[in-house]
């Protein structure tokens, strides 16, 4: 079975082209690729699949096998890889997720693709549509207590759910201790992922990410957007913003007219392989 190993901003990831291949048990697959040590090393595996409502489907596992709803940094690498393979000839298309129908433009710098630009969406910032087990229509700044210390979180989906802190030194904030306790805490009740943001000024922010099903990652694209959408509610950022993330950045736009949250980044091809003991 072929693959090709892409990243963007490090959130890296094993695509398999569903048009070509088939995957049986994806979920363990997943769980197989993505070890570092006796697989091709992965934040998780995606499948790129045929759709009838869109130009393409995507499907996304998690390192541990849980199935996502959605991944920004993937569906940038999954939109070169099939221009560039030529399974489309577009310039913009359609892809299908279990988070909605996104909408992709490649953007080139003379013939080649320079970055990928992702329409992720209006944000859901009810708790019982995140979902986060909280009263009301909309949450900023929600008191938390893990670990015999305090903080407050402000709950936002683009499609999977985020809890987005805010902190003085991301870089040397306790994340593999806070993190985890977190993404299982009750309030949670599919899990969630966790941002931790320092603020540098109103149009740069700078991420770490604890994420759902694979821990600390370089990047997350739902992520990036998650927090530039809580740094608006909070009153901190403009909603035009670079994410600093740990491996690159994210130019992320929450549009005023329509509420839609655009990510703009890069999608890198890694390497290409066979699995044959899969």
């Amino acid at each position: 079975m072929k693959f090709i190993k892409m990243q963007g901003c490090g959130n890296d990831y094993v695509y398999i082209d569903g048009f070509k291949e088939n995957v049986k048990d994806p979920s363990s697959l997943a769980i197989k690729v993505s070890d570092r040590h006796f697989g091709v090393g992965s934040d998780g595996l995606v499948l790129i699949l045929p759709s009838e409502t869109c130009d393409f489907r995507m499907r996304m596992f998690n390192a541990d096998g849980s199935e996502s709803q959605m991944c920004g940094n993937a569906s940038r690498c999954l939109a070169r890889y099939v221009y560039e393979e030529g399974l489309t000839h577009k310039k913009a298309f359609t892809l299908e997720t279990l988070a909605g129908i996104k909408e992709i433009k490649l953007n080139f710098s003379e013939e080649a693709i320079e970055t990928v630009t992702v329409d992720m969406g209006i944000p859901v910032l009810s708790p019982k549509e995140i979902p986060v087990k909280i009263e009301g229509d909309r949450v900023i700044e929600y008191p938390i207590s893990v670990l015999e210390s305090d903080y407050t979180f402000t709950p936002v989906s683009m499609g999977n759910p985020h809890a987005v802190i805010f902190v003085d030194d991301v870089e040397h904030f306790p994340l593999e201790i806070v993190g985890p306790v977190i993404e299982r805490h009750f309030l949670f009740p599919e899990r969630t992922n966790v941002e931790f943001i320092e603020v540098i000024n109103r149009t740069h922010l700078k991420m770490r990410v604890w994420e759902r099903g694979a821990g600390e990652t370089l990047a997350c694209g739902t992520g990036a957007c998650s927090s530039v959408v809580a740094a608006v509610l909070n009153g901190v950022s403009d909603r035009e913003a670079t994410v600093e993330l740990k491996g690159g950045q994210l130019e992320i736009k929450w549009e005023n007219l329509n509420q839609h949250v655009y990510m703009t980044g890069d999608a890198v091809r890694v390497f290409e392989g066979e699995l044959t003991n899969f």
